[in-house]
């Protein structure tokens, strides 16, 4: 395998891991169970899970710079525009009806992830046009700087510019759309990612050690910062009864929007992983990489799979399908409601492992689609 084979199948790697991450939560939130606790399997099992968004954001700036070195960069613009556009029609369509298996558009759009990563593309789309460097310094500012930010957005939000503020930098409703990925924190992890690109092309001892230097900074950065209470989240830890609970308290920190804390502490072992999968070969290897050489694809059609799961599970084992269909709705805006229902941990990881299995042909089917034709629409998928 070339190295610059190696370069894009360590980013299919991760990016295929963290598919297969999110699909944990996924299942867990239909099960019923809450995200933050109070167990700690159950907190953990989410916990893991934070790696997935900053992840696929990030490689999805990295992927952006891949493309634009052959296209000029106003090809890239233009594709970034278009494909970002689509994401957000997606979500708030095929992706929406995935979620809640209802047509109730009027009631109730969800702006996940997808959402999240086409706008991103769409605000990238203009930045492209500037230098790598610089749009990983506006990026890395962006990360650094939101949560000081905040606050004074927040003050705003009487305002019409507040209301319309309030989409880039917080979670919640406004009207029937629900933001549960704000955009102007996750632009930051975007535009990060496309300047990372330079670093995936220099050589392998270079790219090692820029890449190590990279994750243990942000490592070390998040358990100083956070061991301190220093800048970087709004909710500070404190010590609490027991060492378990500590940890927790030490490790929870805020996702939504992202704050300093958490993209450090999921982005570090991101860079540390990188150049360790670089070497990583074999049929184990290839079947992460799968997942990852067609992630949109992936993303689709696993949710489909896990709400029509959940539906089986508590058909299974005698529980009411009622209220099945707006479970998502539930669980964002009123989780208490859901508490006691649904099934333990144990069956999330088990209906888990038969997701994963049932989705790997299918995205193995696409990705071979995609590897021996090149219709314009494919890049779109």
């Amino acid at each position: 395998m070339s190295t610059s084979a190696n370069r894009v199948a360590s980013v299919d790697l991760i990016r295929g891991a963290v598919m297969m991450l999110m699909a944990i939560d996924h299942v867990r939130v239909y099960s019923g169970l809450p995200a933050g606790g109070p167990t700690a399997g159950i907190f953990f099992t989410r916990w893991v899970t934070h790696f997935c968004a900053p992840a696929f954001i990030f490689l999805a700036g990295t992927s952006a710079f891949f493309y634009g070195r052959s296209p000029s960069h106003r090809d890239l613009s233009r594709f970034l525009l278009v494909r970002g556009l689509w994401l957000v029609l997606l979500e708030l369509t095929v992706i929406r009806l995935a979620w809640t298996f209802n047509l109730d558009f009027g009631q109730y759009l969800l702006a996940g992830v997808i959402w999240c990563i086409g706008w991103c593309m769409v605000l990238m789309a203009g930045l492209v046009r500037l230098p790598a460097k610089w749009v990983g310094v506006i990026g890395v500012a962006i990360i650094a700087l939101h949560n000081a930010v905040m606050p004074a957005v927040a003050q705003a939000m009487p305002s019409a510019l507040g209301k319309i503020l309030y989409i880039g930098f917080f979670q919640g409703p406004i009207g029937p759309l629900v933001v549960l990925y704000s955009i102007i924190p996750w632009i930051g992890v975007m535009a990060a990612g496309y300047a990372f690109g330079r670093v995936m092309r220099l050589d392998a001892a270079r790219r090692r050690r820029v890449c190590f230097a990279l994750g243990g900074g942000a490592i070390v950065a998040f358990l100083v910062l956070r061991g301190f209470n220093l800048y970087g989240d709004p909710q500070p830890w404190v010590a609490q009864a027991t060492p378990g609970r500590t940890v927790m308290a030490f490790l929870r920190v805020e996702k939504y929007p992202p704050s300093l804390f958490y993209v450090c502490a999921t982005l570090g072992p991101v860079f540390a992983l990188l150049p360790l999968l670089a070497r990583w070969h074999g049929r184990a290897a290839h079947f992460f990489m799968v997942f990852g050489a067609v992630p949109l694809f992936a993303y689709v059609v696993h949710v489909y799979l896990v709400h029509a799961l959940s539906i089986v599970l508590r058909a299974a084992t005698g529980q009411t399908l009622a209220g099945q269909f707006d479970t998502i709705r539930v669980q964002i805006t009123h989780p208490e409601l859901l508490h006691g229902s649904g099934y333990s941990l144990a069956v999330v990881y088990v209906a888990w492992i038969g997701l994963v299995l049932a989705l790997y042909p299918l995205c193995r089917w696409f990705a071979d689609l995609k590897r021996r034709r090149h219709d314009w629409w494919l890049s779109y998928l």
